[in-house]
């Protein structure tokens, strides 16, 4: 089976797409090639997937996959957005993380509180790969004003959905990956791949 590099460490991101491309692609990790993080210096989600994914494939010589994503916030002028990781300073502190933007949204009325994930997926097949696959997926839902629920991670706790009436982090993680922005953009992405 052919190998693919994740732009990531993550060892539930390396899970959650091994399960997901299983048949096309052995999905390994940046340490397992070594592979050094390159500066996210991108404007947008779909910037800094691309740099991630040119970034891997270069070190490692494998084609690759990177993805970025994060919560957009209309009320906040799309804040947290690509900083949604280190929104309160630190990177991937999402205790704090989600308090600021509690915090930021506290003055902002029922009715305005409207918010989305989203996610950009890039497969290059080399570094200078001129037609990468992209794909983009949002998730629509509202800021809640305190934290509900147990499951998931990030920004989920605080982030209402409106067709199930709860918050993400009530949902099992079956229902969520059927919703969410980054379940529909792999199912696309591997449709893609599929199809290539």
């Amino acid at each position: 089976m052919k190998k693919i590099i994740l732009a990531s460490n993550n060892k539930g991101k390396i899970r959650e797409f091994n399960t997901m491309l299983d048949g096309l692609y052995e999905v390994i990790s940046m340490s397992d090639r070594q592979v050094e993080e390159v500066p996210e210096t991108g404007l947008t989600f779909v910037e800094n997937a691309l740099i991630k994914a040119r970034n891997a494939s270069e070190q490692s010589g494998l084609p690759a996959l990177a993805d970025d994503s994060g919560i957009v916030v209309d009320a906040l002028n799309g804040e947290p957005g690509i900083y949604s990781a280190r929104y309160a300073g630190n990177h991937g502190d999402d205790e704090v993380n989600t308090q600021k933007l509690l915090d930021q949204m506290r003055a902002i009325p029922e009715g305005e509180r409207t918010a989305r994930f989203w996610c950009a997926i890039v497969f290059v097949k080399h570094a200078n790969d001129p037609t990468p696959i992209i794909i983009q997926r949002g998730w629509e839902g509202e800021i809640l004003r305190k934290k509900v629920g147990e499951n998931g991670f990030g920004y989920d706790p605080i982030f209402y959905v409106p067709t199930h009436g709860c918050a993400s982090a009530e949902l099992s993680s079956e229902i969520k990956n059927t919703l969410s922005h980054r379940g529909r953009a792999l199912t696309a992405l591997l449709k893609e791949l599929k199809d290539c």
